[in-house]
């Protein structure tokens, strides 16, 4: 198990925890405590040479519990070549949705289930199953006492073709279950975000290969506001800030850009970085705004680069400066958390630099 050594000034290491190809960090808190859940992709297959889409991919999700400090193993959900799971809650009712991009040890499976787990009696009880094709990310949002649940999901792989549905689409809530809501044409799709700002709904979907996009609602679909054709799309984070809103977009293959929006379309303001980032972590700071820049991967997915580094910005006259950087590993995603008055950050780290699964995630103290 590789560990992460990290000395940045705004974060100070406190715990490392034993993942395997781990790919989120989702943290959310009930009236049974702070939990953290960490899908993971594969283990190491002893005498397999490195390589970041080999492994053993039948492997289970780790939750942890926030204990004196530190989070403790507490409990697992099997999720085979875990990508992602999506805590959110619906009138008191407590659900947690896992996604996986496939099965096996190689060859793999790409057509698998995902599973929208309700808590009950402190159990995870499946509620409903969705047949899906290299699923990448759930996200559930709310507005007008409307409740979705956002899929991203396919891949383009030479010789695969898709038994179960491709398409990145939502899901509306109907009170027991999820139906089948719209659509989207992207091949590739990797995450999303949302906001609602001067009485609208945008939605915005990072795809691969497909170019990404912003969406917005009206009054019965999402229909297209905006078009970024490029490969490398991976993720979107929106918020407020004097006055407007603004985007931050993570294209893994080229850099992160900070957009305004001008009522019409989001306008380019900052270009952020390099190629590499794949993830976006936002957090108010006892100093301002920061975001948090996850590093994945340079180069191709046989020969990639492993980032070994993540960075941290802050907000200052209408756009981010570079106040830190921190130690991780093939980083895949990161979250803020408060006790106690206290921020946290935990990052899950999917690589070593040998390209090896077993590498450790992170808890950090936040300092800003």
């Amino acid at each position: 198990m590789a560990n992460i050594d990290s000395r940045g000034g705004l974060v100070t290491q406190i715990q490392q925890l034993a993942t395997t190809g781990a790919r989120a960090a989702e943290v959310f808190a009930t009236d049974e405590g702070i939990f953290l859940a960490v899908p993971q992709l594969a283990r190491d297959v002893p005498g397999e040479p490195p390589y970041m889409n080999g492994g053993d991919s039948d492997v289970e999700a780790p939750i942890y519990r926030w204990q004196d400090g530190r989070f403790v193993e507490y409990e697992t959900l099997p999720l085979s070549g875990g990508e992602d799971l999506e805590y959110f809650e619906i009138d008191g009712r407590r659900f947690l949705a896992a996604a996986g991009i496939r099965t096996g040890k190689g060859p793999y499976n790409l057509d698998t289930e995902a599973v929208v787990y309700e808590r009950v009696s402190h159990v995870w009880v499946p509620l409903q199953r969705f047949p899906v094709f290299a699923a990448k990310q759930w996200f559930a949002f709310s507005f007008e006492s409307r409740h979705f649940l956002a899929l991203a999901q396919g891949a383009v792989v030479d010789g695969v073709v898709p038994r179960h549905p491709r398409q990145s689409c939502l899901f509306e809530w109907n009170g027991e279950r999820f139906e089948p809501f719209q659509t989207f044409e992207g091949l590739w799709g990797y995450n999303w975000a949302f906001a609602s700002f001067g009485g609208e709904h945008y939605l915005a979907y990072a795809d691969h290969v497909s170019g990404s996009s912003v969406l917005r609602w009206d009054g019965e679909k999402f229909v297209l506001l905006q078009l970024f054709d490029e490969n490398g799309g991976r993720a979107f984070q929106f918020f407020e800030a004097d006055g407007a809103l603004w985007m931050l977009y993570a294209n893994l293959l080229e850099h992160t850009t900070l957009y305004r929006f001008d009522g019409n379309r989001f306008i380019v303001m900052q270009k952020i970085g390099g190629p590499g980032g794949r993830e976006l972590c936002l957090i108010d700071g006892d100093h301002g705004l920061y975001f948090v820049r996850v590093c994945f991967i340079t180069g191709t997915p046989k020969t990639p680069v492993v980032e070994l580094q993540s960075e941290i910005f802050r907000w200052r006259d209408d756009r981010f400066e570079l106040v830190d950087e921190f130690a991780t590993s093939g980083a895949t995603d990161a979250a803020s958390f408060t006790v106690g008055g206290q921020r946290y950050v935990v990052v899950s780290n999917a690589l070593s630099e040998s390209v090896r699964f077993s590498v450790s995630s992170t808890l950090y103290r936040f300092n800003g």
